[in-house]
């Protein structure tokens, strides 16, 4: 499959799933208005929360695949990680939220119908599995489908959660298992939720990519017969299938630098798999007194500044 046609085959999945998805929302809040369920209710919020997020997904996927411009030089690559940062972030706060609703009800429990609880979220079960299922090709690569992919699974389990407490409120008549059941799942929605934040924060905070170490490129380069030193090495990732490097590689004179400039970045492709790279050649130090000139200065103007910090 082309990645045309394979981003318009994810696109059209994406739209499906908003659409069923918003019939559930409407069913379960429906339903937990007139059945007095905190537990559908929640499970509605928590849907509609999970609309949004797909949403974003779906618009940050349809922003990615457009060009790059005059002032937006790398595309939109990072529509989709500003995307699932703030997916991940409301999807926190609405764990807190069903957290705290759930901590009253077990203080101040309501009577609820459970067999009409367990139809409406047995739906809302199968439509949320399908749905991740959907999703769940795309989810290998992409960090916003992911989070779209586990907002869905997540969703599930807490339908799967409510039809339980439905059951068991059928069985026993003990309303508390609504609310009880609400705590299991803020942990599911944590758990799913975290590491997205995370990776999605590092991305934004320009942080070198997991599994490549900056210190481990720069040894690489130096290792390189005719290189002097490396300083001022960024690596960082745009989007994560996008990871760029740039360097100043300082060298000594007799060196030809075209085969030199050549065989650093066949070494930087082939060990560490980075592509995009500029690196600029010198045969002096432009600022001497530049601290990033020379990383091991770099390191020894942190130990001073640390010992003399220590002394005061």
């Amino acid at each position: 499959m082309t990645a045309l046609a394979s981003y318009a085959h994810l696109r059209s999945r994406l739209q499906l799933a908003l659409a069923i998805n918003a019939v559930i929302i409407a069913a379960e809040f429906v339903g937990g208005w007139l059945l007095n369920s905190i537990g559908l209710m929640g499970d509605a919020g928590h849907n509609l929360v999970d609309q949004g997020s797909l949403f974003l997904a779906l618009y940050a996927h349809l922003l990615t695949a457009r060009p790059a411009s005059e002032n937006r030089t790398f595309g939109y690559h990072r529509a989709g990680i500003i995307a699932a940062f703030l997916n991940s972030f409301i999807l926190l706060l609405t764990g807190l939220g069903i957290a705290l609703v759930g901590l009253k009800r077990l203080l101040e429990p309501v009577p609820v119908d459970g067999g009409w609880v367990m139809a409406i979220a047995a739906v809302s079960f199968v439509a949320n599995l399908a749905i991740a299922l959907l999703l769940r090709h795309g989810a290998k690569d992409d960090l916003n489908i992911r989070s779209a992919f586990w907002h869905m699974l997540g969703d599930a389990w807490v339908s799967l959660g409510v039809i339980i407490s439905g059951g068991a409120i059928l069985l026993t008549g003990w309303t508390v298992f609504d609310p009880l059941i609400s705590l299991l799942v803020v942990g599911a929605i944590t758990r799913g939720a975290w590491p997205i934040f995370k990776e999605s924060m590092d991305v934004l905070l320009e942080s070198t990519p997991p599994g490549i170490s900056a210190s481990r490129v720069g040894a690489t380069i130096e290792a390189i017969p005719g290189v002097k030193n490396v300083h001022d090495l960024h690596i960082w990732a745009v989007e994560p299938r996008l990871v760029m490097l740039t360097s100043h590689v300082m060298i000594e004179q007799p060196h030809t630098p075209p085969e030199l400039l050549q065989l650093i970045q066949h070494r930087i492709t082939t060990e560490f798999g980075i592509k995009h790279m500029t690196i600029q050649l010198e045969t002096e130090c432009c600022d001497p007194d530049d601290i990033h000139c020379d990383l091991r200065k770099l390191t020894e103007h942190h130990h001073e500044t640390h010992t003399f910090a220590h002394h005061h």
